[in-house]
């Protein structure tokens, strides 16, 4: 329901994102809570593989925060995580010299809306028009010039309110991952398109035809958009979620 509202960014372009570019504050929100299962047991629950330095010297948390990292416009960034891998989080940081906008760590995880809800409720607190840029920490991004420039092309669009996601050109029939198929055009000389349907992991012919088409990109799950929009999203389609993250924030503990 909510691709109405969506729009897909494809994953190019050479730009970088400037004072001049943007004049709404950007919050990184860097997800970090999953048990990273698919490489145990390389992976396991005392150090899951966003913890670990799998593609260079730095671990691949520290890597996302990177990409943002002290870039003009941007805030400092805000990692929602586990309660159990809190110190792994703390260490990480203290490692890498980073310092963030805040660290939320859920008791349980519930999935990536609600966290991505509870960011957005401690961002709109404090200023409802800034917008998210919300990634997952174990992705390898091999061109991070091409990264920014997607997102700074998108920055209009998520100020407009629109809910922005990334679509990375697919390279082979992958079924492993989820798909978007782009609609119409909303923005050519940026590259946006609405998104027409989200695809969850399709069989081996499907994903063929998928790459044949050229209509469907790999959903990496970032997002851009405003965190107010975020929350006004999910009041229409899932208040009673919604409900339970404004009671879990109120209840938060603060240290």
């Amino acid at each position: 329901m909510l691709a109405q509202r969506h729009v897909v960014r494809r994953h190019q372009g050479i730009l970088t994102i400037s004072s001049s570019s943007s004049s709404t504050t950007i919050y990184p929100v860097i997800l970090s809570g999953g048990a990273g299962t698919r490489l145990w047991p390389a992976s396991h629950a005392a150090c899951p593989k966003q913890f670990m330095p799998l593609v260079g010297d730095r671990s691949m948390l520290q890597e996302t925060i990177e990409r943002t990292y002290d870039l003009p416009g941007f805030e400092k960034p805000l990692i929602v995580s586990s309660g159990a891998q809190g110190p792994l989080v703390q260490q990480q940081l203290a490692d890498g010299g980073y310092s963030t906008a805040a660290i939320l760590l859920e008791p349980e995880g519930r999935n990536t809306a609600p966290a991505i809800a509870i960011a957005a409720a401690w961002i709109a607190a404090r200023d409802p028009a800034a917008l998210m840029l919300v990634m997952p920490s174990d992705h390898v991004i091999a061109n991070v010039t091409a990264f920014r420039g997607a997102v700074a092309s998108a920055l209009g669009a998520a100020r407009d309110g629109r809910l922005v996601t990334f679509g990375i050109q697919p390279h082979y029939p992958e079924t492993g991952y989820g798909y978007i198929r782009k609609g119409d055009v909303i923005d050519a000389a940026n590259d946006i398109h609405a998104v027409a349907e989200f695809v969850e992991k399709p069989p081996l012919a499907r994903a063929e035809a998928y790459l044949a088409d050229g209509r469907h990109y790999w959903n990496g799950g970032i997002f851009l958009f405003r965190a107010d929009a975020y929350l006004a999203a999910m009041d229409k389609h899932q208040p009673d979620m919604l409900g339970a993250v404004r009671t879990a924030m109120a209840q938060a503990k603060r240290d």
